[in-house]
C-alpha cells in the first residue's frame, strides 16, 4: 500500500499530472490548454510547476510546438496507466471503448510484420474514427529500449529481446520462402539447389554483406552470387518485379509481395529455421483498458491471417 502521508507524495496535485498527460498527448501548450479548457497562461503555470515537482524541463520548445525530455517519457510510461485506472475508479468505467474513444496507438515492427498485420489491423479499426494505429520501424533488438522509452505501445519482432519489466505473448511461428519474378526468371517450381545457386540473389541484410542463407550455404561449403542488397523487405520485393534475380524472406510477407505484385513464391532448397513472432509491451500497462483492447486487437489480426503466411 502507497504511503499517503509521505509529503513528496502530497505534492502531487493530481491536476498537474492530467496537465501533464495533455501536454504528452497534444505536443502544445495550446493545444493541451483547449484540450482541457483552460487558459493557455493555466496550463504554462501548471507546467512550471512540473518542471519543479520533478527538478526537470520535462519539455523543450521547437517549431511545431514541445518536445518533451527523457525524463517526461520516463514519466509518461508510468503515469498514463495510473491515470487511467484512477479515472476508472471514480469514473466507475473500467473498460476501453474503441467507438467513443480518441486514442493513438504506436506500434513498434519491422515492414515484414507490417506488411503482414498492418492492412488487418486498419480494417479492424476502420469503423472507430477515434483510433489511429502508427507504426514506427523496430526489430527484435530495439523493441525493448523503445518500450522503456515510452516510443512505442506494443512491439512486434520475432524472438524479441526483453527484460523483467516486459511481458510477450506468443502470436505465430513463420518461416521462409523465395520470390522471383516468372516473367523474367522463368524456374520450375519447387526450385532445385542448383537453380537457386546458378541465378542471381537479392540480400536483405542490416550490414548488406550476408544473411542467414549464406550461413547454412556456407556450412555446406556453398555460396550465393549476390548482386544487390537492401535493408528493407518490401524494398526487395518491389526492386523483383524488374530485376531477374532471387530473394529470401520471411514467409508472412513474401506471400504478400507475390499477391501484390505477381510474383512467385516458393519454398526455398533447402532446409531453413522455423521462428515465432511474438508481441511485447512494458508491465506498466498491462492492466490498462486501452492496452488490454489493442493486444486483442493484434490478436485477431494474427488470427485472420491465411495459413501459408504464417
Amino acid at each position: 500500500m502507497i504511503d499517503i502521508y509521505d509529503s513528496e507524495f502530497r505534492k502531487a496535485d493530481l491536476n498537474l499530472l492530467v496537465v501533464f498527460a495533455a501536454l504528452m498527448r497534444e505536443g502544445s501548450v495550446t493545444r493541451a490548454a483547449a484540450a482541457l479548457r483552460l487558459s493557455q497562461g493555466a496550463v504554462s503555470a501548471a507546467l512550471g510547476r512540473l518542471r519543479r515537482l520533478f527538478d526537470d524541463e520535462l519539455f523543450t520548445r521547437t517549431r511545431a510546438g514541445i518536445e518533451p525530455t527523457r525524463r517526461a517519457v520516463e514519466l509518461a510510461r508510468r503515469i498514463e496507466p495510473a491515470l487511467g485506472l484512477i479515472q476508472a475508479a471514480v469514473t466507475g468505467r473500467d473498460h476501453f471503448d474503441p467507438a467513443t474513444a480518441r486514442h493513438v496507438f504506436t506500434l513498434g515492427m519491422f515492414d515484414d510484420l507490417e506488411a503482414a498485420l498492418l492492412p488487418r489491423l486498419l480494417a479492424a479499426a476502420a469503423g472507430l474514427p477515434g483510433i489511429r494505429i502508427a507504426v514506427r520501424q523496430a526489430n527484435r533488438n530495439t523493441v525493448a529500449d523503445m518500450l522503456d522509452h515510452g516510443e512505442i505501445d506494443l512491439g512486434i519482432a520475432a524472438a524479441p529481446a526483453h527484460g523483467p519489466d516486459h511481458r510477450t505473448r506468443d502470436l505465430f511461428a513463420s518461416g521462409y520462402t523465395c520470390l522471383f519474378n516468372p516473367r523474367l526468371l522463368p524456374l520450375p517450381t519447387p526450385l532445385i539447389l542448383d537453380d537457386y545457386l546458378t541465378h542471381p540473389h537479392l540480400l536483405i541484410s542490416y550490414d548488406g554483406r550476408r544473411g542467414i542463407v549464406d550461413d547454412l550455404l556456407e556450412a555446406r561449403g556453398l555460396t550465393r552470387r549476390i548482386v544487390a542488397s537492401t535493408t528493407h523487405f518490401a524494398g526487395a520485393a518491389l526492386q523483383l518485379t524488374t530485376l531477374p534475380a532471387l530473394a529470401t524472406l520471411p514467409s508472412h510477407a513474401a506471400t504478400v509481395y507475390a499477391d501484390t505484385l505477381g510474383l512467385t513464391a516458393t519454398e526455398p532448397p533447402l532446409p531453413m529455421p522455423q521462428y515465432t513472432v511474438s508481441a511485447i509491451w512494458h508491465t506498466t500497462v498491462a492492466d490498462d483498458p486501452a492496452h488490454t483492447w489493442l493486444r486483442h486487437l493484434v490478436g485477431g489480426a494474427e488470427r485472420s491471417m491465411p495459413r501459408s503466411q504464417k
